[in-house]
C-alpha cells in the first residue's frame, strides 16, 4: 500500500492494477467541495458502495424508505441487488428535491437523468485537493473503510455485489490486524474463567518448584559414611 505524494489519496495494487480509496479526512473534504447537484450523488456512491451507472439510473419506485432499502434490478453481473439505506444516506434521499415529470432521483431540471458527472466530479476533485481518483475508487473507497473498520469480508462481498468472492479478497491486506483482533476477540470470551484457573495452576507450579527446592536431599554423601 502507498500514499500518493501530496494527497491524504492511498491505494493498493492488485494484479498489477491500482485500487485507491480516501482516507476519513479527505471524505470529508470531497463531500465539501462539492456542488449542490453533485453533492448528493457522491454521499451515496460513498456510503453505499453502488456503481456510478446505478446510481445516476436510479429511480424513486425503486427507493423504499420505510424498509430503507434500494433495489437495483439492473446490475453490472445481472444480479438483482438490495442496498441497505443507511442514515446518512437516508437523510441525504430525503433532502433530494424531486422533479415532478420525473421518475429518477437524479435528474436534471428536464427529468432527464445525469448521463455523466465527469466535470462536476473533476471540480469538487480539484477543490478538495484530491488528485489521480476516479468516480469508481468511491466504490473502493467504501469498501476499504469497511474492511478497516472490522466487517467481516463476507458482509462486504454482499453489500458490494460481488459474484466472486475473489474480488473481495483483494481488500483482505487492508487491514494487517484484522486477523489478530478476531483472535483476541475469540480469547476474550473465555479469559475470565481461564485467568483464573491459568493463575492457581502457575502459583501451584510455583509452590511444588520452591517446595522441591527445601526438601532435604536423599542422597548419601560419601564423605558422611
Amino acid at each position: 500500500m502507498r500514499e500518493n505524494p501530496g494527497t491524504k489519496v492511498k491505494f493498493f495494487r492488485i494484479d498489477n492494477k491500482r485500487l485507491r480509496y480516501l482516507e476519513k479526512e479527505e471524505i470529508k473534504k470531497l463531500v465539501d467541495a462539492c456542488s449542490e447537484h453533485l453533492k448528493p450523488i457522491i454521499i451515496v456512491a460513498l456510503f453505499t458502495g453502488m456503481r456510478k451507472s446505478e446510481i445516476l439510473n436510479l429511480k424513486w419506485k425503486d427507493v423504499d424508505f420505510s424498509k430503507r432499502m434500494i433495489y437495483l434490478l439492473d446490475t453490472k453481473n445481472g444480479e438483482k441487488r438490495e442496498v441497505y439505506i443507511n442514515d446518512i444516506v437516508y437523510s441525504t434521499l430525503l433532502g433530494v428535491k424531486r422533479n415532478p415529470d420525473s421518475p429518477y432521483v437524479f435528474c436534471k431540471k428536464n427529468g432527464k437523468p445525469y448521463g455523466n458527472v465527469r466535470k462536476s466530479f473533476a471540480a469538487a476533485l480539484k477543490n478538495a485537493g484530491v488528485k489521480d481518483f476516479r468516480f469508481h475508487d468511491l466504490r473502493h473507497t467504501f469498501a476499504s473503510q469497511l474492511v478497516m473498520t472490522g466487517i467481516d469480508l463476507k458482509t462486504v462481498q454482499e453489500l458490494l455485489g460481488h459474484k466472486d468472492f475473489k474480488m473481495t479478497l483483494r481488500y483482505t491486506h487492508l487491514s494487517p490486524d484484522y486477523k489478530r483482533a478476531k483472535v483476541d476477540y475469540f480469547c476474550k470470551q473465555f479469559s475470565d474463567s481461564l485467568e483464573d484457573k491459568v493463575g492457581t495452576n502457575l502459583a501451584l507450579e510455583g509452590i511444588s518448584k520452591k517446595s522441591q527446592k527445601e526438601q532435604p536431599s536423599e542422597k548419601v554423601s560419601v564423605a558422611t559414611i
